[in-house]
C-alpha cells in the first residue's frame, strides 16, 4: 500500500476524484478514541483509508488501483 497524507481539498493521484467527496464504496467503518476510521474504495479501485474526527476527514493511506482498472 502507498502511504499519502492528505487533506480536505485534495484529490485521488490516480483519478482525481475528490477526497472530499463520498467514496464510491465503503468497505468497512471502525470506531477509535477521537472518531472513527473509513475504508473504502475510489471511483478508480484504490483502497483508502480516512480519518474522520473532529478536525474534519483526511485520505491518510491509499493503495494504487488493481492493475487493469
Amino acid at each position: 500500500m502507498t502511504s499519502t497524507t492528505g487533506t480536505t481539498g485534495t484529490a485521488c493521484p490516480h483519478c482525481g476524484w475528490p477526497d472530499a467527496a463520498e467514496p464510491c464504496q465503503v468497505v468497512s467503518r471502525h470506531p477509535t478514541a477521537t472518531g472513527h476510521t473509513v475504508w473504502s474504495r475510489c471511483a478508480c479501485g484504490s483502497l483508502q483509508m480516512r480519518v474522520v474526527d473532529a478536525t474534519g476527514v483526511r485520505v491518510v493511506s491509499r493503495s494504487r488501483p488493481a492493475p487493469g482498472r
